[in-house]
């Protein structure tokens, strides 16, 4: 399987790694953590995060995970990304990429993670 990607800041990836799990503020409410996959980490980054500092891009190896990834679209729209449906354990994390956005405010996927996505 693919590596997935979620983007956080990086003070509440540091707080993960406190408690050895990681979960968005929005759990609660979703119910899973929202991932993408590479090609789509700019598009994701851009229409959440567009022009924010203090990011972080985790690097997740979805067979490590522990629970169960589902690639779905909860919008209706055609294009699939993979959710994660439970906390996700920072043992499947395999790297944390700094995530700076261009002088314009958008994102660009690090380099370092593209050559590791595929």
């Amino acid at each position: 399987m693919r590596r997935i990607f979620h983007i956080t800041t990086e003070q509440q990836w540091l707080e993960a790694k406190r408690l050895g799990q990681y979960l968005p503020e929005d759990f609660a409410v979703r119910g899973f953590v929202h991932c993408s996959y590479a090609t789509q980490v700019p598009r994701v980054a851009d229409a959440l995060f567009r022009g924010r500092s203090g990011l972080v891009l985790l690097e997740i190896e979805p067979s490590q995970v522990g629970c169960e990834v589902v690639d779905e679209n909860l919008d209706g729209a055609m294009e699939l990304f993979p959710h994660i449906y439970g906390p996700l354990p920072c043992s499947a994390v395999v790297a944390v990429h700094g995530f700076p956005c261009g002088v314009d405010g958008s994102f660009k996927l690090p380099e370092e993670a593209d050559h590791h996505a595929h």
